[in-house]
């Protein structure tokens, strides 16, 4: 009895009729979910499909790492501001909510949200941008940390094994990060694991190729991100002082409301009242002018603020001396380096013979948190933490 599983892969069963029960058509079942590789394991276990994704992305070594990871204002000493950690929850709630009135398969939902950011450098975007002009230098494409998160779950989690997470879940983290705004996104239910290669090879080589999800979960979950963050950063610029409260444009006030939380409720209501029942996702245009009004606002006063860009200091320069680094102990076979000694450390003979050199120095830098980069520069060169600043706005 002890080893009958039965009992199992019954209740697995019983939980996915259901889903055809209460789920939308439209909807991503667990039952019809794909993995790269078979596992005798997970085919006799309970749990479906989607939800097992989700728990190998949350126990994972890489979710751990999201807790130190700048969202977008590194080097303030705040405790109130958002991190890649509380992002990632944000948007699992966000995504969530529209997608249980949308009828969604909640499970595939969160594991795409748990994972959508996992790659991400360490500083946020600008940490993105400097690791992409090493990585185009040394020709191995441009660093994209969408995709880069799926080869962290696919490639380098494990040792190199990987999780072996669903397509589904993949291609909803790959396809993430897009245009949001006066879209309807509409799923490209065809896509297969060679379409999945394809697309983050050309991902890598072509900034200008636009990905479209393979499930209205992933599509949802675009907007979900949009949605989590384009408030949540105004919040946090009020809360350091670059910015007032009385400044934003009007249309956004008009429309979309003066707080995060109202703005985020008016817009995850707009997205479900403009999708339901219906082939797509999107918000209506009224709304969608009014998000790029405030991204808009958000990019001149927030992201490209002299005041935040100049305590970013000598970033760029770490990274060229830490890729440096790496790179030159490789090359010397230095096995005492950290990137032997932590990274390298009983990592599966196919991770090392499928990746040049370069490319396994971006694994290893890209997946760093903040604290551990800094803690591996020249003492001289880190940058100063700062506690806030006199109103700007």
């Amino acid at each position: 009895m002890i080893n009958d599983n039965s009992w199992k892969t019954s209740l697995r069963e019983s939980l996915n009729l259901r889903e055809d029960e209460y789920l939308s058509p439209l909807a991503a079942k667990s039952g019809n979910a794909s993995r790269r590789r078979f596992e005798k394991r997970a085919s006799e276990d309970y749990r479906q499909s989607f939800s097992l994704d989700a728990d190998r992305i949350v126990n994972s070594r890489a979710y751990s790492r999201y807790i130190d990871k700048t969202q977008v204002f590194s080097f303030i000493k705040n405790d109130h501001l958002t991190h890649r950690v509380l992002h990632v929850q944000l948007v699992s709630k966000c995504a969530r909510t529209m997608g249980r009135f949308l009828g969604l398969n909640e499970d595939l939902i969160e594991a795409i949200c748990l994972g959508h950011d996992i790659g991400h450098t360490p500083f946020g975007h600008d940490g993105e941008q400097y690791l992409s002009e090493l990585c185009l230098f040394h020709s191995i494409g441009a660093f994209e940390h969408n995709v880069q998160s799926v080869q962290l779950l696919e490639r380098v989690e494990r040792k190199g094994r990987g999780l072996n997470l669903c397509i589904e879940t993949l291609d909803g983290i790959l396809c993430h990060d897009g245009p949001e705004f006066g879209v309807l996104l509409k799923p490209d239910r065809t896509k297969t694991f060679e379409t999945l290669d394809k697309d983050l090879s050309e991902a890598k080589n072509d900034k200008s190729k636009i990905l479209v999800p393979m499930s209205l979960e992933g599509c949802v979950t675009r907007l979900a991100d949009v949605i989590s963050y384009i408030a949540r950063d105004f919040e946090d610029a009020i809360r350091i002082g670059i910015l007032k409260r009385e400044v934003l444009p009007e249309k956004v006030v008009n429309i979309l409301g003066t707080s995060n939380g109202t703005i985020v409720y008016n817009l995850v209501t707009d997205v479900i009242e403009n999708s339901f029942r219906q082939p797509f996702v999107g918000f209506s245009d009224e709304v969608s002018e009014a998000i790029l009004e405030l991204k808009n606002f958000n990019m001149v006063h927030i992201y490209k603020n002299p005041l935040i860009k100049k305590h970013l200091g000598n970033v760029r320069e770490l990274f060229h001396i830490l890729f440096d680094r790496y790179l030159g102990d490789l090359k010397k076979g230095d096995t005492s380096s950290v990137i032997f000694t932590s990274f390298l450390k009983d990592m599966t003979e196919d991770y090392m013979n499928s990746h040049t050199q370069p490319e396994i120095v971006r694994d290893f830098i890209s997946g760093m948190t903040d604290q551990y980069f800094i803690s591996q520069c020249p003492e001289k060169l880190r940058p100063a933490v700062i506690t806030g600043f006199g109103t700007d706005v």
